[in-house]
């Protein structure tokens, strides 16, 4: 019964973490229980210990991922009935993944010894996150790092470490506090009460009040500033986004913007699939398509605006030229599906990006060869497919030639990717346009958490954000991730704002995830160590035997 309340105390204190409802202090201390518990286990060397310490580390992270993402049930399938594979899916599937990570860390600490348990434990959780930002069934809502989304003043410093630079802050604090803990109660010795306290202060504060310094200092830095209308058509996606006619979708988008605009606007945005609402426009009939040529008509009337917006596009091949292209008996023709962006400038030039991470079950399939003769075809048909999209395998920038601007086009989910993002700014982005349709999961947390994730890659690039989204939240984020100016969740119409354009290049932006890297090399070696120390046991217990005989 200790045990298992130390679980769930444990997961109460990281589920109260998260945002945007959280206090995320509170993950300093997250883990002390679930590693005392931990150590209880290891220490009497009970058998069993490693499916022990799984059963008993299950609970707490069941707690942490409701807690986090109870949002996700919000889904729908088609039919209109609450999608609970949407939900329940990555609730224990990622609950069983953070436990085998866990178990992990008690091996080797079983294996090689508490100091080397100790450092492990962190090494092995960051590895652990950089492979949920890499594998077919990405899902990195929970990374530790995340959780100061919402205090961009105590996180400054993000933009030389990146997210993962939290993860390993607020490990180090809680393994500080459990050795301390640990050290008075085999002492009793009182200094072991204040020297945590006086630790965690150092080890969190100097952080903090160097990222205050920061903040407080941080001009915005602009080659160029430039004016910006998002827009926000606030329509329900299950309902009328994929139903309503393309055209009166259109026509209204542009009625609501026409309501912002100036003569001194430089850039319009809409959001994640705001055109052409149901069916594509076809990548190779860019110049008669019916949409695109509608939106030239109006930019007539505003000659030195350029055009931003996701789109879903189409494209057509002869034979199966992608794993993803779907053959239509038809046409007798393949055909690739994308969500992407596009930007039409001022001389009419469109230029377009694909998506490139996709949501897992909803735009993507994961490893299909195994699952699919499983699981059958079964997707959430958001965005009006069922398929597997198309993506491509790098970022792209547009360019404009009225101004400076180098726009990053980050589509909804792509903006939890902090080293991706990175690879945009690699390639010259000086402002990040992030196009987002997370209505799908109603005002709940799911879209508040994702706007609060934009603002960490404010901080980590440097850029100014500008962020249209469907139903809301749009926002313009300014280089220290303050929310400048923002439309509310369900409300229709347009924000007016300014970005700044900014060239210079962090440290995290050239070297990107540096901390998972150095992780995955240190956990290797430990590991390597862990697995040597069995063999040899294993050895000698034979040359033991052999000797006893003779």
């Amino acid at each position: 019964m200790k045990r298992f309340i130390f679980s769930t105390f444990s997961g109460i204190l990281l589920a109260l973490s998260w945002p945007t409802y959280g206090f995320p202090f509170l993950l300093f201390i997250a883990f002390v229980p679930l590693l005392l518990l931990e150590h209880e286990i290891t220490t009497k060397k009970e058998k069993y210990s490693d499916w022990k310490i799984f059963g008993f580390s299950y609970p707490a992270f069941l707690i942490w991922n409701y807690g986090a993402t109870q949002w996700l049930h919000f889904s729908q399938n088609p039919d209109g009935s609450i999608s609970w594979m949407a939900f329940l899916f990555p609730l224990f599937t990622n609950s069983f993944l953070m436990s085998v990570v866990f178990t992990l860390f008690h091996f080797v600490k079983r294996i090689a010894g508490t100091w080397y348990g100790i450092f492990f434990f962190p090494i092995i959780w960051i590895c652990f996150e950089k492979f949920h930002l890499n594998w077919e069934m990405s899902w990195p809502w929970l990374n530790l790092g995340n959780a100061f989304a919402d205090y961009p003043q105590v996180i400054q410093w993000y933009e030389i470490t990146g997210a993962f630079g939290g993860t390993l802050w607020m490990l180090i604090i809680n393994l500080i506090i459990f050795y301390n803990i640990r050290a008075y109660q085999v002492t009793r010795k009182k200094t072991y009460l204040w020297r945590p306290v006086f630790y965690s202060a150092l080890v969190i504060g100097i952080p903090v009040i160097a990222s205050l310094l920061i903040y407080r200092s941080y001009e915005e830095k602009s080659e160029q500033k430039l004016e910006v209308v998002l827009a926000q058509p606030a329509l329900d996606p299950y309902n009328d986004k994929y139903s309503q006619d393309g055209t009166t979708i259109l026509t209204n988008l542009l009625a609501s913007v026409n309501t912002e605009i100036t003569p001194q606007t430089r850039f319009v945005v809409a959001p994640e699939t705001a055109i052409p609402g149901s069916g594509f426009i076809y990548i190779d009939n860019f110049d008669e398509d019916h949409y695109l040529n509608r939106i030239k008509n109006w930019m007539e009337k505003h000659p030195q605006t350029s055009f931003v917006s996701g789109v879903s596009l189409a494209q057509f091949y002869d034979s199966q030229k992608t794993t993803t292209a779907r053959y239509l008996e038809k046409y007798d023709r393949w055909i690739d599906l994308y969500n992407s962006a596009i930007q039409i400038d001022s001389h009419g030039t469109v230029q377009h990006y694909n998506k490139s991470k996709l949501v897992v079950g909803v735009e993507h399939f994961p490893y299909a060869d195994i699952l699919k003769p499983i699981v059958g075809d079964y997707m959430l048909n958001f965005g009006g497919t069922m398929e597997s999209l198309g993506v491509q395998d790098h970022p792209t920038v547009f360019s404009n030639p009225e101004n400076k601007a180098i726009i990053a086009p980050v589509i909804c989910y792509e903006s939890i990717y902090g080293e991706y993002v990175g690879e945009y700014v690699k390639k010259g982005a000086n402002v990040l346009v992030i196009m987002t349709n997370d209505s799908w999961w109603s005002n709940s947390q799911g879209h508040k958490q994702l706007l609060a994730y934009s603002r960490l890659r404010a901080i980590e690039t440097r850029r100014d954000i500008a962020r249209s989204a469907n139903s809301g939240i749009s926002a313009f984020i300014n280089q220290r991730g303050d929310i400048v100016k923002k439309l509310g969740y369900g409300q229709r119409g347009a924000l007016r704002g300014e970005v700044n354009l900014n060239s210079t290049h962090t440290f995290y932006t050239r070297y990107g995830d540096l901390i998972a890297r150095i992780a995955l090399i240190l956990a290797g070696i430990i590991l390597g160590y862990a697995f040597s120390k069995i063999i040899m046991t294993k050895i000698n217990k034979k040359k033991h035997i052999k000797i006893s005989l003779n």
